[in-house]
């Protein structure tokens, strides 16, 4: 089948299907090995990005986009970091011990993103619990504390699930940073482009491939086209999205980050319920209340287009917004990283994907990846020098935790909070954010090295994070092969018998 044929078949099995649980779209019974049925895409193609993002819109995104590729924050108000909001955080580099830049004698070879989408509205169930959280407030609550005011003639308007304009701006702008980083690259080759199928990561894509082109001049009238787009949902093996391990999604772990939050949130909201409900008389907010309200800070902030701190941003102090990024780090961390005992399993089959891209092999691979896709050149190309792929916050986790990225975080306590640059680098809002992207490159260094073996590295929202167990070198730098041995968790399988035992 054509490979236009293929990418076509497979966005039909994403269009037009009822939501997931996680607001993904998910694929129709076909089986791995099934057949796939012609193309119908019309409804990504209404995708409301094309029509903020077309033409003008992206060249403007392209011409101010900062030459840091990213590196500026957004807007914020007084003692206000939108850095603690967890990975309702807008896109932001995080700080690294190590130059990010690349070293003037090196070349890169090889260059890799694994995003996350951009800013959203909040899902479907969230925004129905705003909503009412405000009725409540607003029909109860007859006089307001000072600084509380603003909430008697709030307007809760928020949508649920879909990209915010700031959200789709973040993608562009990741699609000129790329080109910027690896130009060199870029001049013989186009990357190839694969995206999880809910309609917000197909969007993200989308928006990072209008820029990416419109940063070397080149036109993109059709970008969905560019892009493979695998369906969501536990009948379609999907290396992007997890939902394949039964023990994962509905074991005894699967309750875990829930416990951990809840022992965080006891000593740490607390003192900010008592003072809402004292400036919010007769609300009786709960400790659930409390986090809702917060969350109110930045699902606000992120519909407006430079994340401009909304009122309720300010009715919390910056230490009790470190707080409220350690609550998010403990969901991500035992929800889908390193602290559960199957949050790795769940990157496992990316992983070796990545393996195969950084080597040339075949994949080897028996968890989540789709043997069909990965065995052809035209699904899985192995030539490439450029590949980007579009997901979610929580498969990035498991992706990070398969790579042992964070191996060296330890366990995140629950009755204190540790900062990230007590834990490696690990929090929700220095991973995870919004935009959130992961690079992983090769390099050559030195005349004398163009024979020997490449140089692996890896950022994470532009921090260079040394890959454990490889040896790497102060640049955070691992040879290839030492590197592959390293991942024997993915490589042998990641515990992916146990999903089903």
């Amino acid at each position: 089948m054509a490979v236009s044929n293929v990418f076509a078949s497979l966005r039909e099995a994403v269009a037009g299907k009822k939501k997931y649980k996680y607001s993904a779209v998910p694929a129709p019974p076909l089986q791995e090995h099934g057949g796939v049925r012609p193309a119908n895409d019309h409804s990504l193609r209404r995708s409301r990005s094309l029509k903020l993002l077309a033409g003008a819109a992206v060249l403007l995104a392209v011409l101010s986009f900062a030459p840091l590729y990213g590196r500026a924050s957004p807007e914020v108000g007084p003692n206000i970091s939108p850095h603690l909001w967890g990975q309702y955080s807008p896109f932001f580099s995080a700080p690294s011990t190590i130059d990010a830049a690349t070293p003037a004698d090196c070349q890169l070879t090889f260059g890799l993103v694994l995003s996350r989408h951009g800013s959203r509205f909040p899902t479907a169930s969230k925004t129905e619990a705003y909503r009412s959280l405000v009725d409540r407030v607003q029909s109860t609550v007859k006089e307001y504390g000072a600084g509380y005011e603003f909430i008697k003639d709030f307007v809760y308007g928020l949508g649920s699930d879909e990209l915010t304009p700031l959200g789709e701006m973040e993608l562009v702008n990741s699609g000129v940073a790329f080109l910027r980083r690896y130009d060199g690259l870029a001049r013989d080759t186009d990357p190839f482009i694969r995206a999880s199928g809910s309609d917000r990561v197909v969007g993200s894509a989308q928006n990072f491939t209008q820029g990416f082109f419109a940063a070397q001049g080149k036109s993109t009238s059709d970008p969905i086209s560019q892009i493979l787009v695998l369906p969501e949902g536990g009948s379609f093996n999907n290396s992007l999205e997890h939902g394949s391990c039964p023990a994962f999604e509905d074991g005894p772990g699967s309750d875990s980050a829930n416990d951990k939050e809840e022992m965080w949130r006891e000593i740490w909201a607390t003192p900010i319920m008592t003072r809402l409900n004292a400036n919010l008389p007769e609300a009786n907010l709960t400790l659930e209340d409390t986090v809702f309200m917060m969350d109110l800070c930045p699902f606000h902030s992120v519909v407006t287009p430079n994340a401009t701190p909304s009122g309720f941003c300010n009715l919390f102090s910056q230490d009790e917004w470190r707080g409220y990024d350690y609550f998010r780090s403990l969901g991500k961390w035992y929800g889908y990283g390193n602290g559960n005992p199957l949050g790795s399993t769940q990157g496992v089959g990316y992983v070796n994907e990545l393996i195969a891209r950084l080597t040339g092999d075949a994949v080897r691979d028996r968890t989540t990846t789709n043997s069909t896709l990965d065995s052809s050149p035209e699904t899985f190309p192995l030539t490439r020098k450029l590949y980007a792929d579009f997901t979610h916050d929580n498969s990035m986790t498991s992706v990070f935790a398969a790579l042992g990225l964070y191996n060296m975080t330890g366990a995140l306590p629950t009755r204190h909070k540790r900062p990230p640059r007590d834990t490696h680098g690990y929090s929700a809002s220095w991973t995870v954010p919004f935009a959130g992207r992961m690079y992983v490159e090769k390099m050559h260094c030195g005349q004398e090295d163009k024979g020997k073996e490449e140089l692996v590295r890896i950022l994470v929202n532009n921090r260079v994070v040394p890959m454990q167990g490889c040896g790497a070198d102060d640049l955070g730098r691992c040879k290839l092969g030492p590197l592959v041995d390293s991942l024997s968790f993915a490589r042998s399988g990641g515990l992916w018998n146990t999903c089903f035992a």
